[in-house]
């Protein structure tokens, strides 16, 4: 049984996606006897893949790198991202876990969906907390003139609740998600001239670095849980309980 093990378990490590029918033939024995070696004896389970969104190349792992430890230099960096708020958030499942007994009743929860009312919420912030929180409304778009409003606020923000960091001069992170309302912008000469005059300097972002994306995990994340199951009127009072929360 012993040299019958080692040859099954062999089998197996040429090739993963064997099926139990297969090593029952190829070591003489019925499906239950190969099931049992494989599953009892051996600890295999089959499982799938794990699946990833894309394959990084050594050419994407050393830029990843590269780009990283510039990132380490958190006194100086300040990264921003941008979210839907809801006039209605549906509450989180979390939130409604409660204890049962076995003889009780279950629970039930009807579906919701989040109303059509809604406001933009942009923040910027650095490893000491959130420095700016802008509202834009929906059917305005982002230009080159409106990101260096926004800048110039962050720059007064800075200099109220970090004085003298201005000094060192602030690095910005060109991430996947931001890039989508000032790619464009950033590269446009006025803001170019703005960027150049605070002495800032924009940071390219890894490539396929999802899980960089801090914001959604310990900002937009604890905030929606927060204003979950709360109805709001309008948008001012949506951004009255954001800027409370923040």
């Amino acid at each position: 049984m012993p040299a019958t093990l080692r040859c099954v378990e062999d089998i197996i490590r040429a090739d993963r996606r064997i099926t139990i029918d297969t090593v029952a033939t190829a070591v003489g024995c019925s499906h239950g006897q190969a099931y049992n070696m494989v599953h009892e004896w051996l600890g295999f389970h089959k499982v799938c893949c794990c699946w990833v969104p894309h394959q990084l190349t050594p050419q994407h792992k050393s830029q990843r790198m590269d780009l990283s430890l510039q990132h380490l230099q958190l006194s100086r960096f300040i990264t921003g991202d941008e979210s839907w708020v809801h006039h209605y958030e549906p509450e989180m499942n979390g939130a409604s876990m409660q204890w049962k007994h076995p003889a009780s009743p279950a629970h039930k929860k009807f579906k919701m969906t989040p109303l059509a009312g809604k406001v933009m919420l942009m923040v910027l912030w650095d490893c000491q907390g959130v420095l700016l929180t802008e509202f834009q409304q929906r059917d305005h778009t982002i230009t080159s003139a409106l990101y260096c409003t926004i800048l110039a606020k962050l720059c007064a923000a800075i200099r109220r609740k970090l004085p003298g960091l201005l000094t060192k001069g602030m690095l910005l992170p060109h991430n996947n998600a931001w890039s989508d309302w000032h790619y464009e912008d950033h590269s446009a000469n006025q803001t170019a001239v703005m960027l150049r005059s605070f002495r800032w300097e924009i940071l390219q972002h890894p490539p396929y670095s999802l899980d960089l994306a801090l914001t959604d995990f310990h900002l937009f994340g604890p905030l929606k849980q927060h204003l979950s199951g709360g109805h709001f009127l309008d948008d001012d009072v949506v951004e009255r309980a954001v800027c409370a929360w923040f």
